[in-house]
């Protein structure tokens, strides 16, 4: 039964529920379960089979956002998190869970989405592609730079006055913006990333660099980029608030003297308020100024403000199930809705006849023909512009009528009027690559009465993750 905690005034409305078992695993990554009357309560850090007391944080009217704070029993799914800052980072809310189940509520996620919000006829799914690698699997990582680090719970357990004077580099905690929790080693991406990161602290606090404070915005140390790539390729890019240049010479200089294998060193001069890269002007201090990546004998550049899929391995997989989708015999038309810098277009062209691709970001037009013409692909044309103004009939009139359509659109989906082009054209197939199977299941409805779903495959691209990727083919009815 529930009772009640005399908290002071300001927390009269938290409640404990007792024996609470852990339901299911809900979105954003964390565990659902219900109160004794019947009230949803969203938890972090459980796993379904899980049976818990629950102290609520917050009423919300059909829900409640609570933590556990006493196990009774523990869920047969359940792991030991092999990261130090599982809990405090948010990062890998899934750790905790054994890697079979995270594909199973991956999987679920995808039929839940396209079933009650699209309301459409599905086929058998097949089976959800897992990764490979489930640690160490990214090829981009950012960190912040703060002046006062959190502290964790162990942290402040410790009584370590010193500690909440230290600078932190590192990842910011879940819903605030200004806060930094220092990171020694994360499983996310392959080495010599953590051992990039650890340096540039040790270097920066050493030589007594400021490191940003992002409510007073003061400070010379903003942000850190690692990317690498299959090739063994690295680019490190050092986001400064202001220029000092004796001081930023000393850290670059330093990173690209200790570690010989960054073949691109950037930096940016951002004194604005948010540290967005997309509108500065990058300069190039070392090196290149993109790396090198290779899928099949193709070769793609990134520059540090490319989109790339961020796990390589399982982005190779992705493009091969979508190509297969699509089913090409060497005789067709596609278009490849918002193609980036291109990959897409490229790795299914060798089965195509031509490939149309469109994207809104110059900089990955730009990037998607230097790629083409590295690859010596001489039957894909990049065209820049948003889509629901590009995609209109004078486009098609002059590119000709597509056989088959691929669309990756970013997690909001497809414009309405891009979805309506859609059927207006009336391509035989459309293979919908979607980061967001609740905004794919909502464009999927508004195609249904054209196009059938024939085939659904999630991929996995986010191990440790709530993060799935869906591949549908549509056929025209």
């Amino acid at each position: 039964m529930p009772y009640f905690c005399a908290m002071g005034r300001k927390q009269t409305n938290k409640v404990i529920f007792e024996n609470v078992t852990v339901l299911d695993a809900g979105a954003k990554g964390v565990s659902v379960a219900k109160a004794p009357e019947g009230q949803v309560i969203f938890i972090p850090n459980v796993v379904p089979g899980d049976v818990v007391d629950v102290q609520t944080l917050k009423k919300r009217k059909s829900y409640f956002e609570g933590k556990a704070i006493k196990f009774h029993s523990y869920s047969e799914n359940r792991i030991e998190p092999v990261c130090q800052h599982f809990g405090a980072c948010g990062g890998c809310k899934w750790q905790n869970m054994k890697y079979e189940q995270q594909l199973f509520y991956k999987n679920q996620e995808v039929y839940n989405n396209l079933k009650r919000i699209g309301k459409i006829e599905l086929p058998d799914f097949e089976p959800i592609l897992g990764s490979e690698k489930q640690f160490f699997y990214r090829n981009k990582m950012e960190f912040g730079f703060s002046d006062t680090r959190w502290l964790s719970d162990i942290e402040i357990k410790s009584e370590d006055q010193s500690l909440s004077k230290k600078p932190a580099l590192g990842f910011h905690i879940p819903r605030m913006w200004d806060k930094i929790l220092d990171i020694e080693k994360c499983h996310l991406q392959e080495d010599p990333s953590n051992a990039i990161r650890n340096e540039i602290k040790r270097f920066a606090t050493e030589n007594h660099m400021e490191f940003f404070n992002a409510r007073n915005h003061e400070g010379l140390l903003r942000t850190l980029m690692i990317r690498t790539a299959s090739t063994g390729e690295i680019m490190a890019l050092i986001q400064f608030y202001k220029e000092d240049k004796k001081q930023r010479e000393l850290l670059l200089d330093h990173i690209y003297a200790t570690f010989p294998q960054i073949t691109s060193l950037q930096y940016v001069i951002n004194s604005k308020a948010n540290d967005t890269l997309y509108d500065q002007d990058i300069k190039l201090y070392k090196g290149r100024d993109y790396i090198l990546e290779e899928m099949e004998g193709l070769q793609f550049s990134i520059n540090a403000k490319s989109f790339y899929q961020t796990n390589s391995d399982q982005a190779y997989e992705l493009y091969k199930i979508t190509r297969e989708f699509a089913g090409l015999t060497g005789n067709e038309v596609v278009y490849d809705l918002y193609t980036g810098t291109g990959t897409i277009a490229q790795f299914v062209s060798k089965k195509a006849k031509k490939v149309i691709g469109v994207e809104a970001v110059p900089e990955a037009i730009a990037d998607a023909k230097e790629n083409a013409k590295r690859n010596n692909i001489t039957n894909c044309e990049f065209y820049v512009g948003d889509m629901k103004n590009v995609f209109n009939d004078a486009f098609i009139a002059q590119h000709g009528q597509p056989d088959v359509v691929i669309t990756d659109p970013p997690r909001d989906g497809m414009h309405k009027d891009v979805v309506e082009q859609l059927l207006k054209i009336g391509a035989d197939k459309i293979v919908y690559v979607s980061c967001n199977s609740a905004t794919q299941a909502r464009d999927l409805a508004l195609m249904d009465e054209h196009y059938k779903v024939t085939r659904v495959r999630p991929v996995d691209m986010f191990p440790q993750t709530h993060h799935v990727e869906n591949v549908v083919l549509l056929v025209k009815r």
